[in-house]
């Protein structure tokens, strides 16, 4: 703060020179002006049958009369000019007006008999002169004056204004250093509670001695390290659900390969048992492959920090590669899974299909976990439908994956797209993270997943109302 003081100081200095030479100007001319006035009253009342040499010394006489000083002051100097411009009387020295014909005002009335003033010179001396242009005999006269007392007196004006700063200013830095010093006692003291802190520790900040000023941004800095602290309690969640999942296929793979090493060592290497362990090997590392695959789109999905690359897509598109990619786990289990919607249309007729922007890689882990979640749940014989429905109005574009399984209890279906959740009497073996990759890539394209039956339910034990799930996702050009 001491800098723009120190800027603004010389700031000061000029302005409040200006304004002294302005006050001390205002009593000065004032006097000048009276003294014009008395000097052109006397040569008014001149004879005009006086001769010049008589008229220039009764002038003479009158301006010492009425222009005598004192011993300190200042010589004045007087100049009487007659209609066609010879000197009557005074100094010779003493310009005429340079613009005599601006005294008459456009309207028409006259200028004239009134006191006006300016600044110039006599030799190399600055002086200040008022004038008057008499209209009965069209004679200027006029009268000047140096201009030391004028400066004396606003130098006197700076004075009294400036030498008390220079006592205000260096007790108003103190002031101002003590009066901060003060305020900012509590932000450093906060500052190094803070950096007292050990990077684990997310607990909220002390508020009782924090200044009201800052207590609003102590209180946002404690609600986002409770945001924190929940996200990391969450990944940490997470963590050790993903480390409990991934034992069991990792388990099997360890009992299989011991199994097999036991028969071999005791000399029973059955084939069809040598078979059944590799078979069960396969399985339970194709199930460690998919466990990691999915938390890599959890991960994926999850990545707010990095900026998502919209584009436009084909959504239909996306849902037609997806279901001819599963057709072969359909057949296998017996499964008629189809698709409905627009086909597939050529370059010049898609440009007036509706896209919606998104990235594709996550459009596509969607939709895949959607039907690979039917194809889990859908007995053999079942059938499982993904279809992309457009809005007549062109607002949004609709997914929806239907199957005929057992279906979602109502009470259940908020828990299902929660990480490793899988619903209650089903013998199903998944990894609980499907529907979680579900909601997470809907929420970052602003869509909306809900989940209903697929039939009504009739109350019977053996009946599957089946389930659907739609994603209505926003259109955006």
């Amino acid at each position: 703060m001491l800098a723009p003081l120190l800027l603004l100081w010389p700031m000061s200095l000029a302005i409040t020179w200006l304004v002294a030479q302005t006050i001390a100007n205002r009593p000065y001319d004032r006097e000048l002006g009276e003294r014009v006035e008395n000097l052109a009253s006397q040569v008014a009342a001149l004879h005009p049958s006086a001769r010049q040499g008589e008229a220039r010394a009764e002038l003479e006489r009158a301006a010492r009369v009425l222009l005598r000083r004192d011993a300190e002051d200042e010589p004045y100097y007087f100049q009487v000019l007659g209609p066609d411009g010879t000197l009557l009387a005074g100094e010779v020295r003493l310009a005429e007006p340079r613009e005599p014909d601006s005294l008459n005002d456009s309207g028409g009335g006259s200028g004239r008999d009134l006191v006006r003033y300016r600044d110039d010179s006599i030799g190399e001396e600055p002086v200040r002169v008022a004038y008057v242009w008499l209209e009965s005999s069209d004679t200027l006269v006029q009268v000047a004056e140096t201009l030391d007392k004028r400066s004396q007196l606003a130098t006197e004006i700076v004075k009294g204004v400036i030498l008390p700063q220079f006592v205000i200013l260096p007790l108003a830095v103190l002031l101002v250093w003590f009066a901060l010093s003060r305020g900012f006692r509590p932000l450093a003291e906060l500052q190094q509670t803070i950096r007292r802190r050990e990077s684990h520790d997310l607990s909220p900040i002390p508020e009782g001695n924090v200044p009201d000023e800052v207590a609003p941004l102590v209180r946002s800095i404690n609600e986002l390290l409770l945001r924190l602290d929940r996200s990391i309690g969450a990944q940490r969640h997470f963590l050790a659900d993903a480390a409990h999942q991934l034992k069991t296929p990792l388990a099997g793979l360890r009992t299989q390969a011991e199994l097999a090493e036991r028969e071999i060592d005791g000399g029973r290497a059955d084939p069809a048992a040598m078979k059944h362990s590799l078979r069960q090997i396969a399985l339970s590392s194709q199930r460690a492959a998919h466990m990691v695959n999915q938390l890599l789109a959890m991960a994926r999905a999850e990545d707010h920090g990095t900026a998502m690359r919209r584009q436009p897509v084909d959504l239909a598109a996306i849902v037609r590669a997806v279901v001819r990619d599963f057709v072969p786990r359909a057949l296998e289990r017996r499964i008629d899974l189809g698709y409905e919607g627009p086909p597939a249309v050529s370059d010049a007729a898609a440009i007036h299909v509706p896209r919606m922007l998104g990235e594709p890689v996550l459009l596509g882990e969607l939709v895949r976990n959607l039907v690979d979640n039917a194809l889990q749940y859908t007995p053999s014989g079942g059938t499982v439908t993904a279809r992309v429905l457009p809005d007549p109005v062109g607002q949004v574009v609709v997914l929806q994956v239907e199957d005929t399984g057992p279906g979602i209890p109502p009470a259940e279906r908020e828990l299902v797209f929660q990480a490793f959740y899988r619903a209650l009497g089903t013998q199903v073996d998944g990894s609980g993270l499907g529907l979680a990759i579900v909601h997470e890539v809907a929420e970052r394209h602003g869509a909306e997943v809900t989940v209903e039956d697929a039939q009504p339910r009739t109350g019977s034990i053996t009946s599957s109302p089946g389930a659907r799930f739609s994603v209505r996702f926003p259109l955006q050009g």
